[in-house]
């Protein structure tokens, strides 16, 4: 496998940065996490620049890299839903953004379920697109960071099916955004602790020169990568169903361990609202619970396994 990104890769997200250094980043999380709203500037933008038509234009592998890049900007829009599934399922996904997805079952608050003007439901064997009507979700208000809503019952049994088959190839694409987005904010998350071990001082010295702390720092480095090539793979073999689940479950088992370890080492400081740890840990806190959490994952692995008889 190649480790590094190609020229048109690398231009991509230097674009993508561009982009993001004007419309992203914490503060701008923390301003729409006050008012429970969503980044619709920033979605507009990135619409205007092509980059929501990346996975379908250039494949799952680019889009799951813009996705992992605007979680670590912390951005607050609906990009995975719309960018990778859009890459499964072509034309037909495209519509009144933003995008949720969900599963038939489901009954709390659902990831941008309070904006989603199109909804993608699993329902098993089936995957469903809905239209979802104005004013139909019940806005949820959390400490996650994305704005929430509760979608009633017969919303989700509205959709269109997309025929058989059609709900694997929605739930490989709904895990693939979420082991990219976990990358993408874990490694913020690292990132925003480091340099605050790096300018606090205790017995004379900065906290980051403790042996200590480096070590717990470096074992949660080795978990961001090792999530990132991961994902970066499953994105990029053709037969990537099981590597998504592995990706998933990995990523997702990481962003456990990354939360306790950031908080902690930031001391009390990383449990107020007045650090920017926030901004990434508590968004690793929802993307853990969505599909059966780490548990569905790996419970996804031996039914992909057991499947293609390896």
């Amino acid at each position: 496998m190649d480790f590094e990104l190609d020229a048109e890769q690398a231009s991509v997200m230097e674009a993508v940065d561009v982009l993001l250094q004007r419309h992203a980043g914490p503060a701008r999380a923390i301003e729409l996490q006050a008012s429970g709203g969503y980044d619709y500037e920033l979605e507009d933008a990135l619409a205007e620049a092509g980059f929501l038509d990346l996975g379908r234009a250039m494949g799952l592998l680019e889009g799951a890299l813009l996705v992992e890049r605007v979680a670590y900007r912390a951005g607050t829009v609906a990009l995975a839903a719309r960018v990778l599934v859009g890459a499964q399922f072509g034309d037909v996904a495209v519509g009144p953004g933003p995008v949720a997805v969900t599963s038939l079952d489901h009954t709390g608050p659902v990831r941008f379920g309070s904006e989603a003007r199109t909804l993608w439901v699993d329902g098993g064997e089936e995957a469903y697109r809905v239209e979802v009507p104005q004013g139909a979700a019940e806005p949820v208000r959390s400490n996650f960071g994305f704005p929430m809503g509760r979608l009633p019952a017969e919303v989700l049994r509205a959709g269109q099916s997309m025929g058989a088959g059609s709900g694997a190839a929605l739930r490989e694409a709904w895990r693939l955004g979420l082991a990219a987005e976990t990358v993408g904010a874990m490694d913020a998350a690292l990132m925003q602790t480091v340099e605050y071990l790096k300018a606090r001082r205790q017995f004379g010295r900065t906290i980051g020169s403790f042996q200590a702390v480096q070590h717990r720092l470096a074992e949660c480095a080795i978990e961001v990568e090792a999530s990132r090539w991961l994902v970066r793979e499953a994105a990029g073999v053709a037969d990537r169903r099981e590597a998504v689940c592995v990706a998933a479950a990995f990523a997702l088992a990481a962003a456990g361990r990354v939360f306790a370890e950031t908080h902690q080492l930031s001391g009390a400081i990383g449990f107020t609202r007045e650090h920017d740890l926030h901004v990434w840990s508590m968004r690793l806190h929802a993307l853990r619970q969505e599909l059966g959490g780490v548990q569905g994952h790996r419970e996804a692995i031996v039914h992909e396994r057991w499947r293609s008889g390896s």
